[in-house]
């Protein structure tokens, strides 16, 4: 649902950036590009508008935006900055100095793991996750385990796009999911 600041054609306009690749990285998978559209100042402004009216619209009480690197700082940066909350962020070992809490979570063909600062939430502190696209959601539950490890209480995931095909939808309920596009 888009609110009246943000009309449809501005929307569609912006989200018409993403540049598909068919058998990208290998037969059968579409690699969708934002490139373009993080380019493109006016469309970049259109995508962190329009997500912030989806928090917005929805009463969604927010203190403080939790997002994975890389692409999650893009979006949640912005984000964080146009609600005039924080950021907070998630990394790969060994990026974030101090004392981290991590997590280890399975991917296709092997593991990974991603770490907050150990101070960095505080307990019933009301967050929103933010990445860039819902696939397989792995590593978004990676993060959601995270942070419910330190007490915090998500209100959303907000991403730009969500593949339907995937299992993301699915792994990530029951917290609510705002997605801009789906393909």
């Amino acid at each position: 649902m888009v609110t009246k600041s943000i009309t449809a054609v501005a929307l569609d306009s912006a989200l018409s950036k993403i540049r598909a690749f068919p058998n990208t990285p290998k037969p059968g998978v579409t690699f969708r590009d934002i490139t373009p559209l993080l380019a493109d100042g006016d469309a970049l402004k259109t995508i962190i508008d329009a997500m912030a009216e989806q928090i917005i619209s929805n009463n969604i009480e927010v203190d403080a935006i939790v997002c994975p690197e890389a692409r999650g700082f893009i979006f949640g940066t912005a984000l964080a900055y146009r609600l005039g909350i924080g950021m907070i962020p998630v990394r790969k070992p060994g990026k974030l100095p101090g004392k981290t809490i991590e997590i280890s979570y399975d991917l296709e063909y092997g593991q990974d793991t991603l770490q907050i600062h150990a101070d960095a939430i505080k307990k019933g502190q009301k967050v929103l996750l933010v990445d860039d696209v819902l696939a397989t959601g792995g590593t978004m539950l990676a993060c959601k385990q995270l942070l419910i490890k330190q007490g915090a209480d998500i209100q959303a995931c907000v991403f730009l796009m969500t593949l339907k095909d995937l299992p993301g939808l699915s792994i990530l309920a029951p917290t609510p999911i705002i997605s801009l596009i789906t393909y």
